[in-house]
């Protein structure tokens, strides 16, 4: 919301510069983003009149112009092509100064004395893009001013403007009224509210307003003003509307447009002649109806969305913006002038499913007060009988099917200022609530409040504190410790503290943590191979979703890895790891009856030069030992999206933990990676149920071990794991370590055959072991893995 300081102050008397003002406010809880100055670094700039205009003699594309500015007349140089004889001008004098410390001089353009400058609007600081296009790219034309009057004086251009930010919960403040209530509360200063009189002729109000769907539109006033002149708006009026971001168009539309900036109603203008018999309809739209809005652009409907109508077809879109085929035209002689109240939630609805936002759907879809609604039309009829000419009939159309009912809140003092940690005494609290217009009555010990129409965000007890704390001052309100509350120290709990272990495991092995969007698209699953069968398929749709490739909720991180792999490796990144914790939703059924399981998982990714299916198997028995899981097997897997013989299933007992291995390379030409990319899905919430993070402290063992190698020739199909396995279960306790130490495959082997070399540590923590023990433990197990295996001792 952009404020003009010197409009502002029409409304609340108070001489505080700009700065004062914003920290004021904002310290009142009405953030003031920036402030602009207009004019302060103009001087020597006149009003002119260009009373003749030549070519330039020596150049094609420069005219000779002679301006007169009251005291003399100046022969000027000029490039614009969009100025005539008779026009009245910015004159820059020898001397001036322009925004941005630029100086004028006189002097001499191809041999032509030119002294001084004809201004542009935007050498005057002005936004050129919010001006009609032939005061674009040119000199700005102006009305008929005095001669020689300062153009500061004559545009009203000395003035600083605030940038509001405005939270949804206050639409009050999108208004110059909002804001200056807000200035008047926070400085103690008096407000006053424009003063509204319509002379009404005794002809009567033609107009007939039904409103069939009442659900949506609350309230609809409707006034007419006919015999308007169609023209340009005071310079004024124009000028308040440039420096609040808005293009002044014409003196009707520029009129809707003050008053929806100066109250926070917005309003529109229909040309009366073009609405069927002169009546208003309220309705829905038909399924697949069209209207051409005022942008130009055909827009198809639909029965979710509310538009103005006659009897003939809808000629506005309710809350957004106006058709086409009622436009305000230089022809236009009559106007209906339409001040309506509408379901914000449903305009928000329309605005994002056409696309189209305009500053009047940006005030209704955070729900405005319907009680502005008559005054807004009353002051548009007002200015409109001032300067468009027009004359207002009698008879102001109000349709309001359930009027409001007032909010009446009883609060206690007492227990507010045990909310605030203050002693405000209750005179006080009674002086802050009435210079916000709160109607206070004191009940005994408690405050009966009437809440004003237009602060439809206070509900209860706590939003009274909150209007008292913020004109009070938070900064006021001194330190002082919760009395009779219990104080508990903030920790995480122990799966966030889990999770934050496994991330610092991973980034100690050299990965990269990357987050990506929560939702893909049927695509996706197609990309990495997924059946049609798969339970992966079975994903939560989005009901309204940015696009196709973002329909559904994801039900594996996978693609999201490869989508990263991808951008990395078009862009030469030549070494790739990377992992994502996030959550996958795994519907129990379709359609929805309750929600979604959302399940925690890990997604790793790698690719280079020295990464293999060994490396992110170590990454992985890295975050399994510090998490003290242990028992894990690893499991030939069968999955479409990697490789059948280079990828693994993690299995603890009869649970699945996760999957990972090389990508398949059809895959891989999916997302045209032409590298080896290795990749896995972890289940982190079953890591976290089975952790054991525990330590456990044991001493150095007192005995010492006794170590055997043994080698074994087994079949190739058989997995090192298996083979470890029965060595351990055959040792049993007496066995402290067993680590491989060689697999060979070769010459001396037969064929089909590979030999698994193992170093075994025998160790008692009771006694010291003799040779005969552990050679009838060796050769126990040297006989289990001939039965079990039929492995052969080399």
């Amino acid at each position: 919301m952009l404020v003009s300081l010197s409009w502002l102050k029409e409304f609340v008397d108070i001489d505080e510069d700009a700065k004062a003002i914003a920290e004021g406010l904002t310290m009142s809880g009405s953030k003031v983003e920036t402030i602009t100055s207009y004019g302060k670094e103009i001087s020597n700039v006149v009003v002119g009149k260009i009373i003749s205009l030549e070519k330039h003699p020596n150049a094609d594309k420069l005219l000779v112009g002679i301006v007169d500015v009251g005291t003399e007349k100046l022969q000027i140089v000029t490039g614009a092509q969009n100025i005539k004889v008779g026009d009245y001008i910015p004159v820059a004098l020898h001397g001036a100064t322009l925004p941005g410390g630029v100086k004028i001089k006189r002097g001499k353009l191809r041999g032509i004395e030119s002294n001084g400058m004809m201004c542009s609007a935007e050498e005057l600081g002005l936004d050129e893009s919010l001006l009609p296009e032939y005061q674009r790219n040119g000199i700005f034309i102006l009305p008929p001013f005095p001669l020689g009057m300062d153009i500061n004086e004559a545009l009203q251009l000395k003035d600083d403007v605030l940038e509001f930010e405005i939270t949804p919960n206050r639409p009050d403040c999108l208004s110059m009224v909002g804001i200056a209530r807000e200035v008047a509360a926070t400085f103690k200063k008096k407000f006053k509210m424009p003063v509204v009189e319509v002379n009404e002729s005794e002809k009567q109000n033609p107009a007939k307003v039904t409103i069939e769907a009442t659900d949506l539109c609350f309230r609809y006033v409707a006034r007419v003003v006919k015999n308007v002149k169609i023209g340009p708006s005071p310079m004024w009026m124009q000028m308040r509307l440039l420096k609040a971001g808005i293009r002044p168009i014409n003196n009707v539309v520029d009129v809707t447009n003050y008053v929806m900036l100066e109250l926070g109603q917005p309003l529109h203008a229909f040309d009366l002649d073009k609405v069927e018999n002169k009546h208003i309809i309220v309705r829905r739209a038909k399924e697949g109806e069209k209207l051409v809005t005022l942008d130009g652009k055909e827009r198809t409907l639909d029965s979710s969305m509310l538009v103005i109508a006659d009897e003939k077809e809808a000629i506005g879109l309710a809350g957004v913006m106006g058709g086409e085929n009622t436009e305000i035209t230089d022809t236009t002689v009559n106007i209906l002038i339409e001040s309506a109240n509408f379901k914000g939630s449903n305009i928000r609805h329309t605005s994002k499913k056409l696309g189209l936002r305009s500053e009047a759907s940006s005030r209704f879809e955070k729900g405005l007060d319907p009680e502005i609604t008559v005054l807004a039309c009353e002051r548009a009829a007002q200015l409109m009988e001032k300067y468009c000419g027009g004359t207002v009939l009698k008879g102001l159309v109000d349709e309001y099917p359930k009027p409001i009912e007032k909010t009446v809140l009883t609060v206690n003092p007492h227990r507010i200022n045990r909310f605030l940690g203050t002693e405000l005494p209750t005179s006080q609290m009674i002086e802050i609530l009435e210079s916000l217009e709160f109607k206070v009555l004191q009940k005994g010990d408690d405050l009966e409040i009437t809440v004003p129409h237009f602060r439809r965000d206070v509900t209860m007890e706590a939003d009274i504190a909150e209007e008292i704390a913020r004109l009070f001052g938070y900064n006021n309100i001194q330190d002082s410790l919760m009395k009779n509350a219990q104080t508990t120290l903030g920790a995480m709990t122990k799966e966030q503290e889990l999770e934050e272990k496994i991330k610092e495991v991973l980034l100690v092995c050299g990965l990269n943590e990357i987050v990506t969007i929560s939702f893909m698209g049927s695509k996706d699953l197609d990309k990495i191979n997924v059946p049609l069968d798969s339970p992966l398929r079975k994903a939560v749709k989005i009901i309204n979703p940015l696009g196709e490739d973002q329909s559904l909720m994801r039900t594996t991180l996978l693609p999201f890895i490869l989508n990263v792999a991808y951008t990395n490796y078009s862009r030469k990144v030549q070494d790739f790891k990377v992992f994502e914790i996030s959550k996958v939703f795994m519907p129990k059924e379709l359609p929805l009856k309750e929600l979604p399981q959302e399940i925690k998982t890990i997604a790793i990714g790698m690719y280079g030069k020295d990464v293999d299916f060994y490396s992110l198997k170590g990454v992985i028995e890295a975050l399994f030992e510090v998490m003290g899981i242990k028992g894990v097997e690893y499991v030939r897997a069968e999955d479409p999206s990697y490789h059948p013989g280079r990828s693994a299933k993690i299995l603890l007992g009869d649970e699945t933990l996760g999957i990972f291995g090389e990508i398949h390379p059809d895959v891989l030409e999916n997302y045209d990676i032409p590298v080896r990319v290795y990749g896995g899905e972890i289940n982190l919430d079953k890591v976290i149920q089975y952790a054991n993070v525990e330590k456990r402290y044991m001493p150095l063992p007192k005995y010492p071990a006794v170590e055997r190698d043994i080698a074994v020739l087994v079949d190739r199909d058989i997995f090192v794991k298996d083979v470890e396995k029965v060595i351990l279960e055959t040792g049993g306790k007496l066995i402290d370590k067993v680590e491989l130490f060689d697999v060979y495959k070769g010459p001396n082997i037969p064929e089909g055959k590979k030999s698994v070399a193992f170093s075994i540590w025998y160790r008692s923590y009771e006694r010291t072991l003799t040779d005969e023990e552990v050679n009838v433990i060796h050769n126990n197990i040297v006989e289990a893995l001939d039965k079990k295996l039929g492995a052969k001792l080399r």
